[in-house]
């Protein structure tokens, strides 16, 4: 592989992906592509399902059931991600990556046909499962395939990607889902499947396929790890279940829950993680803690706008739009050279940033706070994110040897979507006790039920997360050896 001269390493992202070596150069441009094109999918999906789930839920009798509808992605994925990780340690990630698009796809269908609610939720925990297989799979491929050098500037395109969809997603989903029906815009995602496969998997095949040792015998998959994989996801589903069934019977699935989600987690995530142990346990901690507190919030802002302010669907998913780009440029930002030295001060800002913007998102249920508060301050939050996620994935790669990339790589997504299935549940369980489910198969509208307190107790309480996720930024870099 061509080297990169003193003078083009530190040039931007842009030539540097020019060069030869780069990451749209001649050795590497059509893995990128189809990567890319991948998390362009996954992109697309995410933004334009989000705009429509507010009227889904409502017509589908639903409201109650909000949060099942994210938490279900997330407590499937958490099996896919375990999954993923052995399966591309022991035989390469393109098995993962093709299979898991097909379930992604899959999902998409069943919810997008589905007559209630509980066969919508399905639909997505089917998505999940796809979706957790493909993300650790393509962090494998990016350790096998990119040196060093590189990985900042295609984590950062991963954020790039996001850009246009943020933008085109939630316009496009609004604006289907009000002529057409909300229906079409999950049936519609499966025909942007087949461009991913085609550029993805032979790019795959050729570069990052196979073993890591093609001369050693394939190890058999740790079937240990795949059973806490399983108690896990049961776990974290049982969790839910109870956040959003607030009789006192709730009780019996909230201990079964922790029973085997406890276990379970310690086994698959670095040993202290749960006490920031600085190093590589650490940057599995903070990923969940900004993944998690970001995300439960996000979830709630499209309903929160509809239902308090009276925006369409529409102008609700678009009040994210801007976050899209403020997220590819914190990215851009955190691949620049110049800032290596700095990676620990940067992930600290951003994650004050992610606090400040979800502790101002509540703000305009005060009638008298513009509606574009929200924009803005997602704006700022999603900044901080682009500057963290992608932070904690170089950092990630750079601690993990590389027969070990799959299941770091995979403890990583399991901090990021348990997190993410716990801080729903608990905004959830909160959501639904201030009255947040009120809103029953009538229209969602301004004051259509749920009272504004029940997203405050969402908000506040997840600002306070990211606040913690700050202090953990600080303790980043590996303990230093002793002599």
């Amino acid at each position: 592989m061509p080297s990169l001269s003193t003078h083009q390493a530190d040039g931007d992202v842009e030539r540097d992906a020019d060069v030869p070596g780069g990451v749209l150069g001649r050795e590497h441009r059509a893995l990128s592509i189809g990567i890319v094109s991948v998390v362009l999918l996954i992109a697309f999906e995410a933004t334009a399902v989000g705009t429509a789930m507010p009227v889904a839920a409502r017509e589908l009798r639903g409201v109650e059931l909000y949060a099942f509808a994210f938490s279900a992605y997330f407590t499937t994925s958490l099996f896919g991600m375990v999954v993923a990780g052995q399966w591309a340690d022991r035989r390469g990630p393109l098995g993962a990556i093709g299979a898991g698009i097909g379930a992604f796809a899959v999902g998409l269908v069943v919810a997008g046909t589905a007559g209630a609610m509980w066969p919508f939720i399905v639909g997505r925990a089917v998505q999940g499962l796809g979706g957790g297989l493909v993300i650790v799979a393509l962090y494998v491929v990016v350790g096998r395939a990119y040196p060093e050098r590189l990985r900042p500037t295609i984590m950062a395109a991963f954020a790039a990607s996001w850009v246009v969809p943020s933008v085109v997603g939630p316009l496009a989903a609004g604006t289907v889902t009000e002529q057409l029906g909300w229906r079409w815009v999950f049936i519609g995602i499966p025909l942007l499947v087949v461009a991913p496969l085609a550029l993805a998997l032979p790019a795959i095949r050729r570069m990052a396929s196979g073993p890591v040792d093609p001369e050693a015998p394939a190890p058999a998959f740790d079937t240990r790890r795949i059973r806490l994989a399983l108690g896990i996801s049961a776990g974290a589903g049982l969790l839910q279940y109870a956040g959003q069934d607030l009789r006192w019977l709730s009780v019996l699935p909230a201990v079964a829950g922790a029973a085997l989600l406890v276990p379970a987690t310690l086994g698959l995530l670095p040993r202290g993680t749960y006490r920031a142990a600085r190093g590589l346990p650490s940057v599995v901690l903070l990923r969940g803690v900004a993944a998690g507190s970001f995300i439960a919030a996000e979830s709630f802002v499209p309903l929160m706008l509809v239902t308090q302010r009276g925006l369409s669907p529409t102008l609700a998913g678009l009040s994210l739009a801007l976050g899209g780009a403020t997220w590819a440029l914190g990215s851009y930002v955190q691949s620049r050279p110049r800032v290596e030295p700095y990676r620990e001060r940067l992930t600290v800002l951003g994650m004050v940033l992610v606090a400040t913007a979800i502790a101002a998102a509540p703000s305009v249920l005060i009638a008298s706070v513009p509606v574009w508060t929200v924009a803005a301050a997602w704006g700022w939050g999603c900044f901080g994110m682009g500057l963290v996620i992608s932070s904690t994935s170089v950092l990630l790669l750079k601690l993990s040897a590389p027969a070990e990339a799959g299941t770091n790589s995979a403890a990583l997504q399991i901090s990021d979507g348990l997190s993410n299935v716990l801080l729903l549940a608990a905004g959830g369980a909160a959501f639904a006790a201030l009255g947040g489910g009120a809103v029953g198969g009538h229209a969602v509208t301004a004051g259509g039920g749920s009272h504004p307190a029940a997203f405050a107790a969402v908000f506040l309480p997840m600002a306070g997360v990211a606040l913690v996720g700050a202090w953990v930024a600080t303790r980043l870099r590996a303990a230093p050896v002793s002599a």
